[in-house]
Protein backbone atom coordinates (compact mmCIF):
# COMPACT_ATOMS: atom_id res chain seq x y z
CA UNK A 1 0.00 0.00 0.00
CA UNK A 2 2.55 2.69 0.89
CA UNK A 3 4.80 1.77 -2.53
CA UNK A 4 1.39 2.56 -5.10
CA UNK A 5 0.79 5.69 -2.82
CA UNK A 6 4.47 6.76 -3.28
CA UNK A 7 3.82 5.92 -7.28
CA UNK A 8 0.82 7.84 -6.97
CA UNK A 9 2.73 10.56 -5.74
CA UNK A 10 5.38 10.59 -8.02
CA UNK A 11 2.80 10.45 -10.87
CA UNK A 12 1.32 13.44 -9.61
CA UNK A 13 4.47 15.45 -9.20
CA UNK A 14 5.60 14.49 -12.89
CA UNK A 15 1.83 15.40 -14.68
CA UNK A 16 1.99 18.41 -12.43
CA UNK A 17 5.51 19.42 -14.36
CA UNK A 18 4.48 18.61 -17.79
CA UNK A 19 1.10 20.65 -16.99
CA UNK A 20 3.11 23.74 -15.22
CA UNK A 21 5.68 23.55 -18.31
CA UNK A 22 3.02 23.29 -21.09
CA UNK A 23 1.15 26.83 -19.63
CA UNK A 24 5.04 28.22 -18.84
CA UNK A 25 5.63 27.26 -22.85
CA UNK A 26 2.26 29.41 -23.40
CA UNK A 27 3.10 32.27 -21.77
CA UNK A 28 6.84 32.97 -23.51
CA UNK A 29 5.16 33.15 -27.13
CA UNK A 30 6.42 36.30 -28.43
CA UNK A 31 2.45 37.57 -28.20
CA UNK A 32 2.14 37.01 -24.67
CA UNK A 33 4.95 38.84 -23.92
CA UNK A 34 4.35 41.77 -26.04
CA UNK A 35 0.71 41.65 -24.18
CA UNK A 36 3.00 42.04 -20.94
CA UNK A 37 4.89 44.27 -21.73
CA UNK A 38 2.70 46.68 -23.37
CA UNK A 39 2.29 50.20 -22.00
CA UNK A 40 -0.31 51.06 -20.02
CA UNK A 41 -1.22 54.55 -20.86
CA UNK A 42 0.37 57.15 -23.97
CA UNK A 43 1.47 60.67 -23.62
CA UNK A 44 -0.01 63.19 -25.50
CA UNK A 45 1.70 66.19 -25.48
CA UNK A 46 0.44 69.80 -26.32
CA UNK A 47 -0.09 71.06 -29.84
CA UNK A 48 0.00 66.43 -30.52
CA UNK A 49 -2.89 64.92 -31.77
CA UNK A 50 -4.36 63.21 -29.45
CA UNK A 51 -7.06 61.01 -30.62
CA UNK A 52 -9.81 64.17 -30.08
CA UNK A 53 -8.99 64.15 -26.12
CA UNK A 54 -9.02 67.52 -24.86
CA UNK A 55 -6.26 68.39 -22.93
CA UNK A 56 -6.79 69.48 -19.09
CA UNK A 57 -6.15 73.04 -18.15
CA UNK A 58 -3.23 73.78 -16.65
CA UNK A 59 -3.93 73.87 -12.32
CA UNK A 60 -7.39 72.66 -13.00
CA UNK A 61 -8.99 76.12 -14.03
CA UNK A 62 -9.75 79.11 -12.44
CA UNK A 63 -9.96 79.77 -8.48
CA UNK A 64 -11.67 81.72 -6.66
CA UNK A 65 -9.93 85.02 -4.31
CA UNK A 66 -11.27 82.48 -1.42
CA UNK A 67 -9.98 78.98 -2.90
CA UNK A 68 -6.56 81.14 -3.68
CA UNK A 69 -6.54 82.27 0.12
CA UNK A 70 -6.66 79.36 1.53
CA UNK A 71 -4.49 77.56 -0.02
CA UNK A 72 -1.44 80.74 -0.40
CA UNK A 73 -2.24 82.73 2.44
CA UNK A 74 -4.30 81.42 5.07
CA UNK A 75 -1.80 79.17 6.93
CA UNK A 76 -0.31 82.58 7.98
CA UNK A 77 -3.05 85.22 7.95
CA UNK A 78 -5.48 82.90 9.71
CA UNK A 79 -3.24 82.24 12.25
CA UNK A 80 -0.96 85.48 12.78
CA UNK A 81 2.12 83.87 12.34
CA UNK A 82 5.06 85.51 11.73
CA UNK A 83 3.25 89.25 12.49
CA UNK A 84 1.07 88.62 9.45
CA UNK A 85 -2.51 90.31 10.18
CA UNK A 86 -5.30 87.78 10.55
CA UNK A 87 -7.98 87.83 8.12
CA UNK A 88 -10.89 89.44 10.04
CA UNK A 89 -9.09 91.66 12.34
CA UNK A 90 -9.98 94.96 11.63
CA UNK A 91 -7.48 96.45 13.92
CA UNK A 92 -4.94 94.95 12.76
CA UNK A 93 -5.78 95.70 9.04
CA UNK A 94 -7.16 99.27 9.53
CA UNK A 95 -3.17 101.28 9.42
CA UNK A 96 -2.63 99.13 6.23
CA UNK A 97 -5.54 99.18 4.62
CA UNK A 98 -5.24 103.27 5.39
CA UNK A 99 -1.60 102.90 3.16
CA UNK A 100 -3.90 101.72 0.47
CA UNK A 101 -4.22 99.48 -2.43
CA UNK A 102 -1.10 100.27 -4.22
CA UNK A 103 0.86 99.56 -1.02
CA UNK A 104 -0.69 96.46 0.13
CA UNK A 105 -0.35 95.34 -3.70
CA UNK A 106 3.02 96.21 -3.64
CA UNK A 107 4.29 94.36 -0.16
CA UNK A 108 2.27 91.30 -1.41
CA UNK A 109 3.95 91.14 -5.06
CA UNK A 110 7.31 91.95 -3.22
CA UNK A 111 7.69 90.61 -0.04
CA UNK A 112 7.09 92.81 3.37
CA UNK A 113 8.56 92.60 7.07
CA UNK A 114 8.41 88.49 7.40
CA UNK A 115 6.50 87.77 4.54
CA UNK A 116 8.40 86.38 1.21
CA UNK A 117 7.34 87.77 -2.29
CA UNK A 118 4.02 86.30 -3.65
CA UNK A 119 3.49 84.93 0.26
CA UNK A 120 5.90 82.35 -0.97
CA UNK A 121 3.32 80.89 -3.59
CA UNK A 122 3.48 80.62 -7.41
CA UNK A 123 0.44 83.14 -7.91
CA UNK A 124 0.09 85.35 -10.69
CA UNK A 125 0.24 89.19 -10.63
CA UNK A 126 -3.62 89.15 -10.78
CA UNK A 127 -4.40 86.79 -8.10
CA UNK A 128 -2.13 88.07 -5.87
CA UNK A 129 -4.12 91.66 -6.31
CA UNK A 130 -7.50 89.18 -5.93
CA UNK A 131 -6.43 87.36 -2.50
CA UNK A 132 -5.26 90.81 -1.44
CA UNK A 133 -8.58 92.52 -2.10
CA UNK A 134 -10.55 89.63 -0.74
CA UNK A 135 -8.68 90.13 2.61
CA UNK A 136 -8.74 93.97 2.45
CA UNK A 137 -12.96 92.78 2.16
CA UNK A 138 -13.01 90.56 4.99
CA UNK A 139 -11.12 92.46 7.06
CA UNK A 140 -12.87 96.08 7.64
Amino acid sequence: MKRSGMIAGVMGVLVGAALSTSVQAANMSKEAIAERLKPVGDVCLQGQDCGGAAPAPAGGGAKSPADLYAVSCGACHNTGAAGAPKKGDAAAWAPRISQGADTLYSHALNGFNAMPPRGGSQLSDDEIKAVVDYMVENSK
